[in-house]
Order: structure tokens, then sequence, then C-alpha cells
């Protein structure tokens, strides 16, 4: 029986060997690249805050050998400090390459910043954490856009763990998000700690819920306050979590009665169209939250005979609103429409201002789920221009 099962595992080993990517330690030691002191940067340090107008946190290992310092896939050897502003593309070696304009600083000197940069708007942070296939650039232009779309009142930080941003690296992102659950969880509290912090609205996208979910139960339980009032505008999008270990937490952690008595609120942003989360689930084997895909047969069947669509959503609990992007699904994946639909990007938007509903909002038969719906006056041309997608955009 041994013997049979051995060579029944060995196609689907040389097969998974295949179509996943381990981690390249690369020729270089990681001593090496941070070695130059601009990795260190000293106390009083000057940064140009008007040139990089946005804050960033990371755990990625940069790389200081060159004149432009670069943020890598690599863990870093501890959780550093910057500001930045939007990529672009630049001649590096005499080739084009997409690079972030970035300067790390102190510690204390970021804090310090942020707290001057938040006292002279409305005492509101915005927290932005990407999710898998992703690096700094493609984490930065984001974020970018994200400022720019939502025109939010404070300032804007991106956080940027150590994703591979390869299409094949999903175990290994997998594995550096699990890594940086406490590198993650004490920054927050950090923030959510300081007096002038008013509000954190905290942003996830795909596979960063599974950072900040838990960050936040462990920010509840442990903030000196014992309430982190402060936090209480959370938005999933696209969440790469087990859609039934949501359901059966939530309620006792981050959404406790108690909490949203507060204001505390969760807001998630689903498609039945995104691929992303369709392979996650052929992956783990149970959706994801992300996804309405109906599990259950049964209920499919039931919903069909209705004359319902075919999605099934998380179970009504206080505090949580469910928006189903699939009607206005944008990109090849799907996985991103809360950044690429224009009916999702207003919907986005507005949930950062902090309101709660949306005319636009088509609602369902469950009291919590409300539908995108096409709308006529915004073609698909006007995507881009609605969404931000660049710098130059007008908002019509």
């Amino acid at each position: 029986m041994k013997r049979h099962f051995r060579w029944i595992a060995l196609p689907v080993i040389m097969l998974l060997s295949g179509c996943i990517s381990g981690v390249d330690y690369g020729k270089v030691r990681h001593a090496d690249y941070v070695a130059d002191p601009r990795c260190t940067p000293q106390a009083g340090a000057p940064v140009d805050g008007a040139a990089l107008p946005l804050f960033f946190v990371t755990s990625r290992l940069p790389d200081c050998r060159t004149a432009d310092i670069e943020l890598l896939s690599y863990r870093g050897d501890r959780v550093r400090y910057g500001r930045f502003a939007a990529p672009r593309d630049v001649k590096v070696g005499g080739k084009e390459r997409f690079r972030t304009p970035l300067a790390l600083q102190d510690q204390s000197d970021w804090w310090r910043a942020l707290q001057a940069e938040t006292d002279r708007r409305h005492g509101r942070v915005l927290l932005y954490v990407h999710g898998y296939r992703e690096s700094f650039e493609t984490t930065t232009k984001d974020m970018a856009q994200i400022a720019r779309m939502t025109g939010f009142d404070g300032p804007v930080i991106a956080y940027s763990w150590p994703s591979q941003h390869d299409v094949l690296g999903y175990a290994v992102d997998e594995t550096n998000m699990y890594h940086d659950v406490r590198n993650f969880r004490d920054f927050l509290k950090s923030l959510a700690e300081q007096p002038w912090v008013r509000e954190v609205v905290i942003v996830s996208h795909s596979l960063g819920a599974r950072l900040v979910v838990p960050a936040i139960a462990y920010v509840d339980r442990a903030a000196p306050s014992a309430d982190s009032r402060n936090i209480s505008n959370i938005i999933l999008a696209s969440p790469d979590i087990d859609r039934e270990t949501f359901e059966r937490d939530i309620s006792d952690g981050v959404l406790t009665a108690a909490k949203v008595a507060r204001d505390r609120r969760i807001t998630l942003y689903v498609s039945l169209k995104d691929k992303a989360l369709a392979a996650s689930r052929a992956l783990h084997g149970y959706p994801r939250l992300g996804s309405p895909y109906c599990f259950d047969p049964y209920e499919a069947a039931d919903l069909t005979a209705e004359g319902l669509p075919e999605r099934c959503y998380p179970d009504a609990i206080p505090g949580l609103t469910v928006i189903d992007t699939t009607d206005v699904s944008r990109g090849t994946t799907g996985h991103s429409n809360f950044l690429l639909s224009a009916a999702a990007c207003r919907d986005f938007i507005a949930v950062i201002a902090g309101k709660r509903t949306r005319p636009e909002r088509s609602p369902t038969r469950w009291r919590h789920v409300f539908r995108l719906l096409p709308d006529p006056s915004m073609p698909k041309e006007m995507d881009e221009t609605i969404c931000h997608r660049n710098a130059e955009a007008e908002t019509p």
C-alpha cells in the first residue's frame, strides 16, 4: 500500500514543483543590501515631505546599494518606515523601469511627521494593506490611486509585507503573510494608541485581509483603553479568507456587540467573477469570503428554483455590509473591482467618506447585501477617469 501511494504521490509532487515558485535567495548576501547607512537613517535626517507626501511601513528587505533605494520581495531584518511618491517609469541602466521614489526615515521622525500631517487635517488616517502577488511598486501605485480617487482628508499609509509579485508564489506569499502577523499587529496597535488619531480607516485587498482581521482583534484585546474605538471603518476588498471561519469568529472578535454599538463596521466587496478567489477556493477546498460562490449545491438549487442568481453570501451579522460587484466586474481576473470599475469605485469613495447608504446600491432579499448594477451613464470608457487610475485623470 505504501509503495502504491508513493507512485500516486510522485506525479502530484512533480506537478506542484513545476507550478509553485520557491524563494530564490539571490546572489547577494542580505546583509550587503542594508550595509549602506541609508538603510538605517539617523534621527533628524531630512526628508522632503512635499516631494514624498505619502507614508509607508514595510517589512521588505531594502536594497540600499544603488542611488535609488529599492524594496525587495525578501523578508527584511526589521520593520522600516519611510515616505514615498506615486511610482513612475524611469531609466535604469538604459532600460525603462517602474520605480517608486522613496526615502527611509528614522522611526521617531516618521511618527512626528505623521502626527503633524494628521493634526493639520481632521485626525483621520487611511491605512492600506495589499494582497497576493504585489511588489512595492504595484502596492504604492494602488495606494496613490486610492489617495487621488478618494481625496482622503488625512495622511495615507501603505503597509507592505514581502509578497513575491509572482503568479506562482502564492504559497510563499501565504507563508510571508503569516510570518508578518506580529509586525503588522504591533504597528497597528501603535497607530491606534496615538491620542492624535481620531479615526483609522483600514482598507485591505485579497490576502491582506488575513493580516488585518486578526490584527484588529489583537489591538482590541491589547489596547490600554480596551476599546480601540478609533478603528471603526474597515473595508475588505476581495478578501481571501475562509468564509465559514469568518462567519464563525467575527461576532466574537472584531464585530462584537460592544464594538458595533461604538460605530465599528465592515464593508465587503465581493464578486462571483473573481478568478483569483476561484483559484484560492480550488486550492483550499472551501469558498472564500470575497466570492459569493454557493458551496452547498442544495442552497444553489433552492436559489435557482426561486428564480434568483446562484450567489451565496456570509450570514447577516450586525455591523457587516456586503457589496456585490459581480455585475460591474472589470479586469482579466475581476479581483480588483474597487480600483477598476466606475460603479465600484464610486461606492468605495463613499464608504471611505463614512457614508452608510447609497441610492445606487440595489437591495437584495438579504438586508445586509446590495448589488451594484451597470449604469448606462457610466460606460466602460469612463472607468479609468472615475477611478483616477492615472494622476492626470479628471472626474467628469
